[in-house]
């Protein structure tokens, strides 16, 4: 045991090392933002520093990722900025140049003069013309006058609405704002189309894909991708192998007649808990409807069947709050599951318990409220730009609340950690056969309370490429890493107490399991940041180490498969045969979600050619509603099922599962995954910006496709309808029990 704990140690300790690394390279190498943009020829400045800083943040206001997206970063109903800003002033100076030189459309000329035009456009754009002396960049005059063409196209988009984009009249009306939003704007294209200094891509590492300007993919990404399903393929072997020759090794424990948790007494505490269920299936629920109306914006624009909604909540409003509900939820379920189950650890209720419980009841709902109302409020431009970053809309995916109520939410986790840390340690102390489960569950937990503060790591008017290095230590590491390890081990910890499992072999699992995990899981959190302002190790350390995110929760879902192979004959275990279940849906999509969908879209060179296009969709919900919310229903299924003292009859939860795990594939199935083909195949032919244009988009063949996901939508909800109304009527039924042990 002692060389799995070094080597868990070992592990995490090297690969923060590496990931600190990147970050220290990601503020040393980061596109600048230049004091001034002045144009060439008349010297002229038509930008400053304080234009672009202040542009990101008006973009921030207005819903930021959940409106488009920028470096495919964000939602995909309206266009990546970025890719469709460097195209459009790509034609406009292919435009320009035919037309004064050979009085012609450029389509019309031939192959030659194509090539010398061509050739003139990519000299003027990917040239860095950045001073580092005086911090300025020089743009020409054509270039600035097709600048001068998409600040009209832009200004008009936020101005006046656009119908397929879902942009709602009015988005955005401030002169002065539209302005400091196309700067910014135009910044983001310049990083992605002008080359690094002495170096033969851009600062993104020539994404977007766009032809026009020979923005093509470098031998890096394709070096790289190669690489990283090679060892992906061997990171797959050696863990198999590793399962084979392990698992057997356990101690055998006689199978038991009885349900060995069949006297467990739970305390007040845990009864204090179960509000929180009621209230997560309210959330459930809430986010379900709100991806409805979500996912028609995509065929309407505007409207929910001819009904103008756009003028109360406009698509980056609804998308907002089913992302970030979706967070609060599944979070929510777990934090209350380590409350649940702290008593159970051990063995006793700790002074002021449920004092705690109820103080964080009431938090969740403020942070819930608060920041879906501040939200709401920025996005309709009822907030300065400032207020806005701390009380509105910080328009970054998964994480758009407000800075405030990111520092509400802090404080929470760490009145949490510490009601569940001193529950571990108590348990810890007793230096029994589980001593070695609960210091990784420890871990996870105090881990869990930390890796939250890395989204308060940047600023107001941090740069894009800081913000994204950060996000995704939240993103990935917080949700990803270390929710993850708490999940194994909970499940282990919840088998070992049914005696399943021996406990003995549940901490090796457990601790070799967060080992493996996390030497891919925290230094893979690089394949998040190929094309964002990054260095090139970005590529090379993000391919290769995020191949081995996959396997640990499929293993560990064999073994609870095997498990009720071999006990199903016990009349005892069929009291928790849907928890199992949920448990084992969970690796089920934890292989196909994060796995086969996840390493889809991994390798620099799939998502050079299909990030931020509806690939990415099917990995998102795949993977954190088929892992993550499988699992958090799987908690809260198993939580009430150890509290209740009655037969549960099954029908509602028989049709819950199987219509959410139906509903999610043919999500998938009819929908999501045909358009994400249809979009990589435009993208790698034509471009990145026709995969994401409105002509493309609503298309008959898409439009139809759009539509059939109303098949997976509806068996999916009333799959959700069924856990929300079990799970409501079985809390409420336990709430009015007055038997609590103490």
């Amino acid at each position: 045991m002692r060389k799995i704990w070094i080597a868990f140690i070992s592990v995490v300790v090297l690969s923060f090392v590496v990931l600190i690394w990147i970050g220290t390279e990601v503020y040393q190498t980061q596109p600048p933002i230049p004091e001034q943009v002045i144009v060439k020829e008349t010297n002229s400045v038509v930008y400053t520093k304080a234009d672009i800083q202040i542009g990101q943040n008006v973009w921030e206001s207005i819903g930021g990722m959940e409106v488009g997206s920028i470096w495919g970063h964000g939602s995909y109903v309206a266009p990546d900025w970025t890719a469709d800003w460097i195209h459009k002033e790509a034609v406009y100076m292919l435009e320009h140049w035919a037309q004064k030189d050979y009085n012609t459309a450029y389509d019309d000329l031939d192959v030659e003069k194509k090539a010398a035009i061509k050739a003139r456009l990519i000299k003027d754009v990917k040239t860095n013309t950045f001073n580092p002396t005086t911090k300025t960049i020089t743009i020409s005059q054509v270039r600035w006058d097709a600048i001068s063409e998409n600040i009209k196209h832009y200004s008009s988009i936020f101005s006046e609405g656009h119908e397929q984009y879902a942009i709602p009249k009015g988005a955005l009306t401030d002169t002065e704002k539209l302005g400091q939003l196309n700067a910014f704007l135009f910044w983001t294209s310049w990083a992605a189309s002008t080359n690094r200094p002495e170096k033969d891509y851009t600062y993104t590492s020539n994404w977007p894909h766009e032809p026009l300007i020979d923005n093509l993919i470098t031998d890096d990404s394709l070096i790289w991708s190669g690489l990283s399903i090679v060892l992906l393929l061997l990171f797959i072997g050696i863990l198999t192998y590793y399962y084979l020759r392990n698992h057997e090794k356990g101690e055998i424990l006689e199978k038991p007649g009885l349900d060995p948790l069949s006297k467990l007494q739970l305390v007040g505490s845990q009864k204090a808990v179960l509000k929180y269920f009621i209230v997560i299936s309210l959330l459930i629920g809430l986010q379900v409807i709100l991806g409805a109306l979500t996912v028609h914006y995509t065929v309407e624009g505007q409207a929910f069947f001819g009904y103008d909604l756009s003028r109360f909540l406009p698509y980056s409003i609804t998308r907002t709050w089913h992302t970030q509900l979706a967070i609060f939820w599944i979070a929510a379920t777990w934090l209350a599951t380590g409350l649940f189950l702290a008593p159970m650890i051990s063995g006793k209720e700790m002074k002021y318990q449920v004092f705690g419980i109820n103080f964080l009841f009431f938090a969740l709902l403020i942070i819930v409220l608060g920041s879906m109302l501040g939200e709401w409020l920025g996005v309709h431009q009822f907030l300065d730009l400032t207020t806005n970053f701390f009380f509105g809309h910080q328009g970054y995916e998964y994480m758009d609340l407000g800075r405030f109520w990111q520092y509400v939410l802090a404080i929470g986790l760490v009145l949490w950690v510490i009601m569940v840390g001193r529950h571990l340690m108590y348990a810890i102390n007793k230096k029994d056969e589980s001593r070695d489960l609960v210091i990784i569950l420890l871990v996870s937990v105090v881990a869990i309370g930390l890796f939250f503060f890395s989204g308060l790591m940047y600023g107001e008017n941090s740069s894009l490429p800081v913000i994204n290095y950060w996000r995704w230590w939240l993103v990935h590491l917080w949700v990803e890493g270390f929710f993850e390890v708490f999940a194994t081990v909970v499940i282990a910890f919840i088998f070992s107490r049914m005696k399943v499992i021996s406990t003995k072999t549940a901490g090796r699992v457990s601790v070799a399991s967060a080992a493996i995990f996390l030497a891919g899981g925290i230094i893979g959190t690089l394949h998040h940041l190929y094309y964002s302002g990054t260095p090139v190790q970005a590529i090379a350390l993000g391919a290769t180490f995020s191949a081995l995110e996959v396997v640990p929760l499929t293993l560990m879902g064999f073994e609870i498969r095997e498990n009720w192979n071999l006990l199903k004959s016990q009349d005892w275990i069929q009291k928790y045969k849907w928890p199992i279940f949920f448990f084992i849906a969970v690796a089920f999509w934890n292989f196909i979600g994060a796995g086969v969908f996840g390493f889809l879209i991994n390798p620099p060179i799939a998502l050079y050619y299909i990030q931020g296009l509806n690939t990415t969709a099917v990995h998102a919900h795949t993977a954190l509603f088929g892992v993550y919310g499988m699992l958090g229903m799987g908690f809260i299924i198993i939580c009430l099922r150890f509290y209740s003292d009655r037969i549960w009859e099954n029908t509602k939860l028989k049709r819950a599962f199987w219509l959410l795990n139906i509903g999610l594939v043919a999500m998938v199935v009819f929908s999501l995954l045909p358009i994400g083909i249809i979009q990589a195949y435009t993208s790698i032919t034509q471009g990145y910006s026709f995969a994401r244009d409105a002509d493309l988009l609503y298309s008959p063949v898409v439009q139809t496709l759009k539509w059939l996901r109303m098949i997976g939508d509806v068996i999916f909800s009333v799959g959700i309808f069924y856990f929300c109304w079990f799970t409501i009527d079985e809390t409420l039924y336990n709430f009015k029990r007055k038997k609590v042990g103490h």
